[in-house]
């Protein structure tokens, strides 16, 4: 496959991490502690960082929220946002206590001279700011002209939000689109991509459970990053936010964007199956999660596409009667009885990536 042509958009900064401008695609998440609870919050903030989350969200609902931030931004390593809705004044506290940068809703954060006080005090310590349109919360003018939140729309809403930021001379600015709606999710980031040259950050906002949050997502998310669209993203699921990092990565995996943690290979079972494969396969992936050097791991059920398989990647199984053959780097090693074969693996992934996984 060639490489992916990515559109050219502005670099801006969040903290040490840059967004757009040829970086590297880079993967957020956003905290579903209680930020009030500081401990907790910084606790999850790093078990996501060891998962690979470069960017960190939190919700300030509340001024005891805000007051919590700066000790949560003391304790973590990496970029932290602050996500304001309603209330500017959250906005101006979070910045003052180090916010990296700030989400918010232009429609709804208090009205025009709220919103250039907010800006104002962005421009004042270079901090950036996400725009977020979000289909639910398009204006009433525009869902009178439009009929409904369509991609045009929410482009629209989008336009209208940065247009005033530029006439208030400001442009740290990048821009998202959300829909939980595939469709107009991918149609309102291609129109907004010919529109503006801010970086993108994408995201189907609702997207659901693991599965099928991870569908929707994987489906919006990867066909714009296919069309070289896009800057920034958040899988979100409704799940733990440690399994957006999972899933954001095999998204970039696969349209070879980004190359961290494991490509896991396996087979999906069939009557030549003679090793009890599913469970391995479960076990295996749990474990697997940990790993972050790349590597590409097989874990086949029968001897018809099983050593080829096993052949091609860094480390793999091959199933046989109620045992595997065990390649490495395209050599066979060893056969192995089942009982021991997840062991074995494990042991070989930890020698090669010099990562201790149990």
């Amino acid at each position: 496959m060639d490489t992916i042509s990515r559109r050219i958009s502005r670099q801006i900064h969040i903290g040490n991490v840059p967004v757009g401008g040829g970086a590297p695609v880079s993967v957020q998440s956003m905290t579903n502690t209680d930020t009030r609870d500081a401990h907790a919050t910084v606790e999850q903030i790093k078990r996501l960082e060891e998962a690979g989350c470069e960017i960190i969200r939190v919700a300030i609902p509340d001024q005891e929220a805000a007051d919590r931030f700066a000790e949560i931004k003391k304790s973590i390593r990496i970029p932290i946002i602050a996500d304001i809705h309603f209330d500017f004044r959250l906005a101006l506290s979070t910045m003052r206590s180090g916010a990296d940068a700030i989400r918010i809703n232009p429609g709804n954060i208090g009205g025009p001279d709220k919103l250039r006080r907010v800006i104002e005090a962005a421009k004042e310590r270079r901090i950036p700011v996400r725009i977020g349109v979000n289909s639910g919360s398009v204006e009433k003018d525009l869902l009178k002209k439009y009929g409904h939140p369509t991609p045009e729309a929410m482009v629209e809403s989008a336009m209208r939000h940065i247009r005033f930021f530029e006439d208030n001379d400001f442009d740290l600015m990048k821009i998202s689109l959300k829909s939980s709606d595939v469709i107009d999710t991918i149609a309102s980031y291609r129109l907004l991509a010919k529109t503006t040259d801010y970086p993108l950050h994408l995201g189907v906002t609702e997207a659901g459970t693991a599965v099928s949050g991870a569908i929707k997502s994987s489906l919006g998310i990867g066909f714009l990053l296919l069309e070289g669209i896009g800057d920034t993203f958040r899988v979100s699921l409704t799940a733990d936010p440690e399994e957006e990092m999972f899933v954001a990565y095999s998204i970039l995996r696969a349209l070879k964007l980004r190359n961290r943690g494991v490509e896991l290979v396996s087979c999906p079972t069939c009557g030549r199956t003679e090793i009890d494969l599913i469970p391995l396969v479960e076990r295996a992936e749990a474990m697997l999660k940990k790993v972050r050097a790349p590597l590409k791991v097989a874990i086949m059920g029968c001897v018809v596409n099983g050593p080829g398989e096993a052949k091609e990647a860094d480390v793999g199984v091959a199933g046989g009667r109620e045992s595997g053959i065990l390649f490495k780097k395209g050599e066979r090693v060893a056969k192995v009885p089942e009982p021991e074969l997840l062991d074995r693996l494990i042991a070989e992934v930890e020698a090669m990536t010099g990562e201790k996984i149990r």
